[in-house]
């Protein structure tokens, strides 16, 4: 099982279908997941911002989470 499926399963579908009761559930579970996302890009974002440290484990990790970050903004603007 990878993280993804433990967090969805956890959290719960998102997906709205058109059926209030239930979309109202899967709205609370979509301000959930957004929450978490939040807070596991701006952990992301720490990391990218080592990008230009000498050490290179610590230069590599930013430089990783940088490009992570700017595939996730060109994405976004597509």
């Amino acid at each position: 099982m990878k993280n993804y499926d433990v967090v969805t399963k956890l959290i719960g579908s998102i997906n709205p279908i058109g059926e209030s009761n239930t979309d109202s559930k899967r709205f609370e579970n979509l301000k959930e997941m957004t929450e978490l996302v939040q807070e596991l890009l701006s952990d992301i974002s720490r990391v990218a911002s080592y990008k230009n440290q000498y050490e290179h484990s610590v230069k590599k990790a930013g430089e990783y989470a940088y490009k992570f970050l700017k595939e996730v903004k060109e994405g976004i603007n597509e």
